[in-house]
């Protein structure tokens, strides 16, 4: 599939690579090394895409993200970005950008990626017999750039109902897992929704991205509104992601019909989008070195929790005398260590517990729903589990360590976030000034943390 592409980056190297990986796929390709220059030829020539890095000489490919789509709405764009610089891109798809690449990027991630824009364009070319109907083809644009789930799915299930004149539609999605539930509904209480869900389960095994499905609904039921439903695919790049099950008194006509499936197209590039938005905004929230979260989703997670209103435990922790690890062995084996002892948390505590790299050699554990006895007896294993082990085994170094481990609960020691994490940091403080390796709870006597020691 061929197509025209403008490639920005700043790197001669850049450039060339990038350009070579998408004429080997028969793409005409454009270069520029900055802004200015792309915004020149933007001016000059239209483009199916825009290919450009997060960050750009005297300006930024969010500006450039800006001022493109201010010259053509249906510019589609992608931005590359460093592992480390995943919050411009976050701000890049909320700004309209359709994908990211994160650096290294392969000739197969970039190809594809830019396979997956190009078809976006000819998703709207080829219904372009419905640009006649203004109201269709905004509503549609609207649902595509949608990244709020609250707003999207009313709105599309409104727009599709509309359609096809249905007193009633449904979304159904399927899970990660193959399953598949109800997202929302529109003319629909829970139940008749949930029945419509409960009908439709065993056709939609059998939907594709092109087919619709008919179904007869049972008397006594959903029949008192319409005497059948029928099963629209939500596909993105030919994978069904879910479906739109619509009350209907009779044959659609062919308008009806394509306008549904226009819109069911569009809802199901904004679900892909907002798939892709989440797995940026969870990269933003991830450590570098061991990827388990960084403080800025702990901040959320307590908050999360504290608004919930349910106990929970922080558990504060450092390891005993780590700087001798990194003097005996080195800071890159000091940091492989780091990286082990995150799999050792990760073994000792449930998939719903929040584990965080808090800086440097110390972490916090956030155990979800439980108390400080439950979670003194999740401290104690979570200790002992890093006294047994043996790391840097692969490495042949056969290091041991210790952990000092303080503990705080939610509501019984504080009910405020900063409180929490200040009485956890204290009771691992007292235990690192006394015998180290040790669990201590904590009390509101036990004195601040020294600023030098921290």
């Amino acid at each position: 599939m061929g197509g025209a592409v403008l490639l920005v980056d700043d790197e001669r190297f850049a450039r060339t690579v990038y350009s070579d990986y998408l004429r080997a796929a028969a793409y005409e390709v454009e270069v520029a090394p900055d802004a200015e220059a792309a915004l020149s030829l933007l001016a000059r020539r239209k483009f199916d895409v825009l290919l450009t890095d997060v960050i750009l000489p005297g300006s930024s490919g969010l500006d450039l993200l800006t001022t493109a789509k201010s010259l053509d709405p249906n510019l589609e764009v992608l931005v590359i970005t460093a592992l480390d610089k995943v919050d411009p891109a976050v701000r890049a798809m909320k700004s309209g950008a359709s994908d990211y690449l994160v650096k290294p990027v392969t000739p197969e991630q970039l190809q594809l990626a830019v396979q997956r824009c190009i078809s976006t364009r000819a998703l709207l070319d080829e219904n372009k017999s419905l640009r006649a109907h203004l109201k269709l083809f905004e509503a549609g644009q609207r649902i595509a750039a949608t990244l709020d789930r609250d707003k999207l799915v009313p709105a599309a299930l409104t727009a599709v109902a509309g359609s096809c004149r249905s007193a009633g539609a449904a979304l159904l999605e399927r899970t990660t897992q193959g399953d598949w539930v109800l997202s929302g509904s529109h003319g629909l209480e829970f139940e008749p929704a949930a029945e419509l869900l409960a009908l439709a389960r065993p056709a939609l095994g059998t939907l594709t991205s092109e087919a619709t499905i008919r179904l007869e609904l049972l008397p006594g039921g959903l029949d008192e509104v319409a005497p059948r439903a029928l099963l629209l695919p939500v596909s993105a790049e030919q994978e069904v992601v879910g479906a739109i099950a619509v009350l209907v008194a009779g044959e659609l006509d062919a308008p009806g019909a394509e306008a549904a499936a226009f819109l069911c197209k569009n809802l199901g590039l904004a679900l892909r989008n907002l798939g892709r938005l989440q797995q940026v905004e969870h990269l933003a929230y991830l450590d570098d070195l061991t990827h388990l979260y960084n403080t800025r989703y702990l901040d959320l997670a307590l908050d999360r929790e504290i608004h919930g209103g349910r106990a929970f435990t922080v558990l504060f922790m450092d390891l005993d005398r780590f700087k001798a690890v990194n003097d005996e062995f080195g800071h890159l084996s000091g940091s492989r260590l780091l990286v082990e002892v995150a799999r050792v948390l990760r073994s000792c505590v449930r998939d719903d517990d929040v584990l965080v790299r808090y800086g440097g050699d110390e972490y916090v554990v956030l155990l979800v729903g439980i108390d400080s006895g439950g979670g003194l007896k999740v401290a104690e294993r979570i200790r002992r589990a890093i006294e047994d082990h043996l790391f840097l085994s692969r490495e042949g170094a056969r290091v041991r360590v210790t952990a000092s481990i303080g503990l705080a609960s939610f509501p019984e020691h504080a009910g405020a976030k900063a409180e929490i994490l200040d009485l956890a940091d204290r009771a691992m403080y007292r235990g690192k000034r006394s015998s180290r390796n040790v669990v201590y709870m904590a009390s509101k006597d036990l004195p601040p943390v020294p600023q030098g020691d921290r």
